[in-house]
């Protein structure tokens, strides 16, 4: 994962970005919701969002989503599809009653 997305993922979850981190047996639950609220608020805001723009008459079915910035920062690219692979990673950990441990090169 690239250090921008992975920053943006420790921190809606209240991690440091250090070279070396860990999430904790215990500290997993907690992430998995935070992070999981933060997929589904950006879900409901981009479907309200859309909803909006087609009462406005901006947005047509053919051209949905084509130019939509996202919290992400890239346009397509939504928090969930970031979020993904980590909290899979996450539940799969928490199942084995595991941690998660990294180490990275430098701080990101």
């Amino acid at each position: 994962m690239f250090a921008k997305d992975m920053r943006q993922l420790l921190e809606i979850v209240g991690k440091e970005c250090t070279a070396r981190g860990v999430f904790t047996k215990d500290q997993l639950p907690e992430a998995m919701a935070t992070l999981q609220k933060a997929v589904d608020e950006e879900k409901l805001a981009l479907r309200e969002a859309e909803h909006k723009a087609r009462q406005e008459g901006v947005v047509d079915d053919d051209t949905k989503g084509d130019d939509e910035e996202h919290k992400s920062g890239r346009a397509g690219i939504h928090l969930g599809q970031r979020a993904h692979p980590l909290l899979k990673m996450m539940n799969l950990t928490l199942q084995e009653e595991g941690f998660i441990l990294w180490e990275a090169p430098d701080d990101f």
